[in-house]
């Protein structure tokens, strides 16, 4: 072999270890919910910017350390559902559990009592996926099933935690109008139920073998991409109505960006029957290239 067959070889070896190392780091931040931690605190960051308010530090760290907690959480009871839909995930969550079972208590604590510093309200919406998940997984009575069992319920309250701490949480800084309020929320609200819909497509055969009726084990994914189409459409409805109120001027070009995004990963996703980690990598961490966006725009 030749030294330019030989450097050719060893160039290759070290991009192919240098692709599992990142592949082998980026399952740990998914696995760990990490990556989706940072992803709220971009989410929030940009409503931070949609009211025209500066950023508090203290919540986008709060914000973080409530997500990795709550969602860690899930991830430690929903053993049964993930072996089939990511025994990835599994696998870390097993390697990790004695840290992610005792890191989850003191990342909610410290996420309450960095909240204490805004308001008091700000602890009530940091204490809201705790109420609302005990209300989603205990059985009220017997002759009722839990929420959880109920096609849909999950989507929605998923939605309604994120749309609640990412507009309610700027909104207690600043003295920004209820009507910008309500326009902020429902874009949370909507980008976070498509989404999670999405996720279920992914998820569709381990939760049919489970027995869970998700949506898209109920409707099938042609339905539901038609679905998901239509609650993204809602969304150009609604950056209309910002503009002629006058709300988010600024940003409408990055908010247009955003739904023609959510037009391109429900068609791709839909049509994908595995789309391994590039779902978690570019429909969760949207805000990864859609916030440094709206940050330029804020700079120029």
């Amino acid at each position: 072999m030749s030294l330019n067959e030989l450097s050719s070889v060893r160039r290759l070896n070290f991009a192919e270890a240098s692709v599992r190392v990142a592949e082998g780091l980026l399952s740990f931040l998914i696995s760990t919910s990490i990556f989706l931690a940072a992803s709220g605190v971009l989410k929030l960051y940009l409503a931070f910017l949609l009211y025209g308010a500066s950023p508090r530090i203290n919540l986008l760290l709060a914000t973080f350390l409530l997500i990795f907690s709550v969602y860690n959480l899930n991830k430690l009871t929903d053993f049964k559902e993930d072996e089939i839909n990511n025994p990835e995930r599994v696998r870390y969550v097993r390697r990790f559990y004695g840290i992610l079972k005792y890191s989850i208590g003191v990342s909610f604590v410290a996420a309450i009592i960095l909240s204490i510093a805004t308001s008091p309200w700000a602890v009530l919406v940091m204490l809201f996926p705790v109420i609302t998940g005990v209300l989603y997984s205990v059985r009220l009575s017997p002759s009722l099933p839990r929420l959880k069992d109920i096609t849909g319920v999950k989507n929605i309250i998923i939605a309604l935690t994120w749309a609640n701490g990412t507009a309610f949480l700027p909104y207690l800084t600043t003295e920004a109008p209820l009507s910008a309020v309500a326009l902020v929320y429902y874009y949370f609200f909507m980008k976070s139920i498509i989404n999670t819909i999405l996720f279920d497509v992914r998820d569709i055969e381990g939760d049919r073998l489970s027995g869970i009726r998700t949506i898209p084990v109920k409707l099938g994914v042609r339905k539901t991409r038609k679905l998901l189409l239509a609650l993204n459409t809602t969304l150009l409805a609604w950056l209309l109505t910002a503009f002629m109120l006058g709300y988010f001027d600024r940003y409408i070009p990055v908010l247009l960006f955003s739904i023609l995004n959510g037009y391109v990963y429900i068609l791709y996703f839909t049509s994908r029957t595995n789309p391994g980690k590039l779902l978690d990598v570019w429909v969760d961490g949207e805000w990864f290239y859609t916030t440094p966006l709206a940050v330029l725009v804020t700079n120029i």
